[in-house]
């Protein structure tokens, strides 16, 4: 890691003590680089705005692509004080960034009582057997939409 990369991940973790601190959700920051310039940076507000997805991971992803008015992150590197939970590895394979660099991992934020371990457990389980019980129900009309949407010449594919 080059110092540069490394003042991105102290900004990281700067983030997510201020974020704490301040009551707006746990220990949790991010900050978001292309070209060596800081475009999108988060900390966990989900306290603050009473929204189970606003992770640091997601609050800087949204900033990011407002910044860039873009829905991709190609180029961009993510720096975020914490191994991405299910739900910000999502977010962050979606937004497509060229690298993800990580201070603490999922164990340790385990041990400091931030436990994702159980939606890991989950993912491998038939939908209908989960804790959270999923059920397909097919329906024509939202078939059609998807076909509407194949059809679409004038889509733009993400």
């Amino acid at each position: 890691m080059t110092d540069l990369q490394k003042n991105f991940m102290e900004m990281a973790i700067s983030l997510s003590r201020k974020g704490m601190i301040s009551g707006q959700g746990g220990p949790f920051g991010c900050v978001i680089v292309k070209d060596g310039v800081v475009i999108g940076k988060g900390n966990n507000q989900v306290l603050s705005t009473n929204d189970p997805t606003a992770h640091a991971e997601v609050v800087a992803i949204r900033g990011a692509c407002k910044t860039l008015r873009t829905f991709q992150l190609e180029g961009c590197e993510i720096y975020t004080s914490c191994e991405p939970c299910p739900m910000c590895l999502g977010a962050i394979y979606w937004a497509r960034p060229k690298k993800v660099f990580y201070a603490n991992t999922r164990k340790e934020a385990a041990d400091a009582g931030f436990d994702d371990d159980f939606i890991y457990q989950e993912l491998p389980i038939p939908p209908a057997d989960r804790k959270i019980p999923m059920y397909h129900t097919p329906e024509t009309d939202a078939l059609k939409v998807f076909e509407e949407w194949k059809n679409n010449e004038d889509k733009k594919v993400y």
